[in-house]
């Protein structure tokens, strides 16, 4: 009897999950057609404006901090490692390769899931609980292309701004760590760095924080829409807005990752085999 009612509660949330997924979908493809729906024009940019100083400029001290100690904690752990095998000197491509590639991109994500994941998910659930929703459908206008593309465009643009702003502090980190704190020459740290870091690992890291950002906005704003009831609910949205986005970023991660090295693997390994040849 237990065990037929733990496998019905199983079948149950199951069939929950795939409901809420199947439900996050259509939200997502109607988000997509009020972004290439409709005309381009002053009244898009005058909803877009405020949302990019949202999430971009108010999260740039939190993002430029994070990133600066990241790399700095790096070069703290690294430096007694790579000493002991004689290769200090080449801590800093491995910093700078890190931070570009992989911590980088998904803390600058975090970050922003945080404080603009959760804002966002409250003041849409807000008006939906006070019914602001309903009063602009009444008005005629759509509440998705009014209020969901405007943040989910913002999410996109600014997530990799912020990455690459949060990256740079990280090398700086890192640089004034090992160089001007443990006595690394600064022209092997920066020479090392050029060396390890390609062009293919930005674009790698760019890929990853748009593909973050997009997944903060539609998961933000999903919630904000769905949230139930009151304040509690209010509140409910805002939290799970932050815990699914960072739940999707570090899959996202892990399956971009693979992609994006299969695909080096695709492209530079076929030029080597035609050069080698």
């Amino acid at each position: 009897m237990l065990l037929t009612q733990s496998f019905a509660l199983l079948g149950q949330h199951t069939l929950d999950v795939v409901e809420g997924l199947g439900r996050f979908a259509r939200f997502a493809a109607a988000a997509g057609r009020g972004v290439f729906g409709g005309r381009p024009g002053y009244g898009r940019i005058r909803l877009l404006v405020p949302q990019l100083y949202e999430v971009g400029t108010r999260s740039l001290p939190v993002v430029m901090l994070v990133g600066a100690f990241v790399g700095a904690v790096l070069g703290v752990e690294m430096y007694d490692q790579f000493r002991s095998i004689g290769q200090e000197n080449r801590i800093g491509g491995v910093i700078n390769l890190s931070v570009v590639k992989q911590i980088g991109p998904v803390l600058a994500a975090v970050m922003i899931a945080g404080r603009v994941g959760g804002a966002v998910s409250a003041e849409i659930g807000t008006m939906r609980v006070t019914e602001q929703l309903d009063a602009l459908r009444v008005m005629g206008t759509d509440p998705l292309r009014h209020l969901v593309v405007p943040r989910v465009l913002a999410c996109v643009i600014m997530v990799p701004v912020l990455t690459v702003i949060s990256d740079l502090m990280g090398m700086l980190g890192g640089w004034l760590v090992v160089v001007v704190g443990l006595g690394v020459e600064a022209s092997a740290y920066w020479r090392f760095s050029a060396d390890f870091v390609g062009s293919f690992d930005v674009i790698t890291g760019l890929v990853k924080a748009t593909a973050f950002g997009l997944l903060i906005g539609l998961i933000s704003c999903y919630k904000g829409f769905t949230c139930k009831a009151g304040a509690a609910g209010v509140g409910r949205a805002a939290t799970d807005a932050f815990v699914t986005s960072f739940i999707a970023i570090i899959i996202a991660n892990f399956f971009l990752a693979k992609f994006m090295n299969e695909l080096y693997t695709l492209l530079y390994g076929r030029l080597l085999n035609a050069f080698s040849a």
